[in-house]
């Protein structure tokens, strides 16, 4: 559904709320925040078809057709997940994913903003407050709105075999399982990434475990200096105030 005239409006006025209060690239650029030793991951590709994306829990959200993409799209391709690590830690803390981007060009962003669906209050949004998007299953992913459909069409017929069958332990949890066998780095034993291809599509759809489990985390356009979108980052964790 396309946001209304009025909301647009709305938007355009509020539109300095939805500044992210950090500087994004610096997850992807220092080697170190708030002494926290960072790294950053490939994991694989991630297929845009449409340029409509959504971040959403694979496990407990994405499986309904009704979810709405973000009302600004991205440029159409297919384009690397880049995930920015918290390193594991002395005191044995495991490894946490603090952000994961797409870049849609080599132009470099100068500020992110809030991505929305385009029917959020925004008028009723205060400072330091988000929308985000939610994680029940400790996971998220990008996808956009073509594969979000073929997921669908993939998840129903999966049930439909399978019907007391439970999603990821009958199917997700042994290529979890493999992901980690083939790329130990950054991973627990049961697995923290999948680049997943949809069965029957091209559609690369890439899952990754979400910094500290279920919760609500922002995701952020980030905007060139001409104002166009030239990346998309998924924060799970504001490192300066996680770790200070």
């Amino acid at each position: 559904m396309a946001p209304t005239n009025e909301w647009l409006s709305q938007w355009e006025q509020q539109r300095d709320k939805l500044k992210c209060s950090v500087d994004l690239n610096d997850y992807f650029a220092l080697p170190e925040i708030a002494g926290k030793q960072l790294e950053i991951i490939d994991i694989g590709p991630t297929s845009i078809p449409t340029g409509q994306i959504l971040v959403r829990d694979p496990l407990c959200y994405l499986g309904h057709i009704e979810e709405q993409p973000y009302f600004q799209t991205a440029p159409v391709g297919t384009y690397s997940a880049e995930v920015c690590v918290v390193k594991p830690d002395e005191d044995g803390d495991c490894a946490r994913y603090a952000a994961v981007r797409l870049r849609f060009s080599d132009v470099p962003a100068v500020r992110f903003e809030e991505a929305l669906i385009g029917h959020e209050d925004i008028l009723e949004m205060g400072d330091g407050e988000f929308f985000g998007f939610n994680v029940d299953a400790g996971l998220a992913c990008i996808c956009d709105k073509q594969a979000h459909q073929a997921f669908c069409d993939f998840a129903s017929h999966w049930h439909q075999e399978h019907p007391d069958g439970n999603l990821y332990d009958d199917y997700f949890a042994a290529l979890f399982a493999k992901s980690f066998r083939e790329n130990p780095q950054y991973q627990r034993d049961a697995g923290d990434w999948l680049n997943w291809k949809i069965p029957n599509t091209e559609y690369h759809v890439p899952m990754f475990q979400s910094g500290f489990g279920d919760g609500a985390y922002p995701v952020y356009w980030g905007y060139d200096q001409a104002g166009e979108i030239c990346q998309i980052v998924v924060q799970f964790i504001d490192i300066q105030l996680a770790y200070t």
